[in-house]
């Protein structure tokens, strides 16, 4: 088995990111000195241990059965580490970086600004744009460190439920569906608003097809932000949003908000840390700050309020 501890990060190192120039770029080396230090595990190990893709580095037999013993030992190497050296949030100049919905960054990001400014002052805040297909490969590959999302991610990361979100049926109050309760029948025949960058969209369809839901939407955005004033002027464009969104925008837009006609369920926001075994304190740190923020914040989503 591996001597060298070095050696053990790489390997680590590659396996996550999927490729040696990723890798490198994780560790502050070159491509060259991951490439030599490949040369070395795959002597020591008689094993390839990688095989060059089209889609990346593809472990084998061996990396995959050596993987998650050696990442669980990295890390507890570097907790230790951390717990002895420490990581000082005040003095830190880090860039930690999360990834977040559209809606993420309207609800979420005021308080999670400022608890990074209270926390850690002279560290900087990345966000990037939460995209389902390529979200579980930003984070294993360290180009997040964090993500909240209600996808499900492989057990592999380590998650925490942060928000239970309730939605609603949104509508102008010139609706005339405003006046009544609605129903599956209407809810199936009115003209829906669909927006694509909602990172509940997938859920939202599955239940829409179980129950009978399978008209196309009358309009489909893109920003969750143009919701307002396209419902507050239309007569019979109805939306189905977060409860809290649907609240916030009440108080500003001349809307109102109805039960869904069926059964949907809380939708369980979940933060994601990457896996990495590096830097343990400051994404501890970061992962209990972001935490912490977002439970205890109801969401800022009255912002969205350009002039009614």
């Amino acid at each position: 088995m591996l001597t060298d501890l070095n050696l053990t990060r790489v390997f680590v190192a590659i396996y996550e990111a999927g490729s040696l120039t990723a890798a490198g770029r994780r560790l502050f080396v070159t491509q060259s000195a991951i490439s030599q230090s490949l040369a070395r595990l795959r002597r020591e190990l008689g094993d390839p241990l990688f095989e060059r893709t089209a889609q990346g580095m593809r472990p084998t037999a061996l990396a995959d059965a050596i993987y998650p013993e050696l990442h669980e030992g990295m890390s507890v190497i570097d907790r230790t580490i951390a717990a002895v050296t420490g990581f000082d949030p005040l003095t830190s100049e880090r860039t930690f970086r999360i990834a977040l919905s559209e809606l993420g960054e309207i609800g979420w990001l005021p308080a999670i600004g400022e608890a990074m400014a209270l926390g850690a002052p002279r560290a900087r805040l990345a966000v990037t744009a939460l995209r389902g297909e390529d979200l579980e490969e930003l984070l294993t590959r360290g180009s997040v460190d964090l993500a909240i999302t209600p996808a499900e991610l492989p057990a592999a990361f380590e998650r925490q439920t942060v928000k239970r979100e309730e939605y609603r049926v949104v509508m102008s109050a010139h609706n005339p569906l405003a006046g009544t309760e609605m129903s599956l029948e209407s809810y199936r025949m009115a003209r829906r608003v669909w927006v694509e960058g909602d990172s509940s969209a997938r859920l939202l369809a599955g239940v829409h097809a179980r129950h009978g839901v399978i008209e196309l939407p009358a309009v489909s955005v893109q920003h969750i932000a143009s919701l307002p004033p396209l419902l507050a002027r239309s007569t019979t464009l109805i939306a189905t949003i977060p409860e809290t969104l649907a609240v916030g925008w009440s108080r500003s837009w001349p809307l109102v908000i109805r039960d869904l006609p069926f059964a949907l369920g809380p939708v369980e926001l979940q933060l994601y840390r990457r896996r990495s075994p590096q830097h343990a304190g400051a994404l501890d740190w970061f992962f209990d700050t972001v935490s912490a923020a977002v439970s205890g914040f109801p969401g800022g989503f009255e912002g969205i309020h350009i002039a009614s």
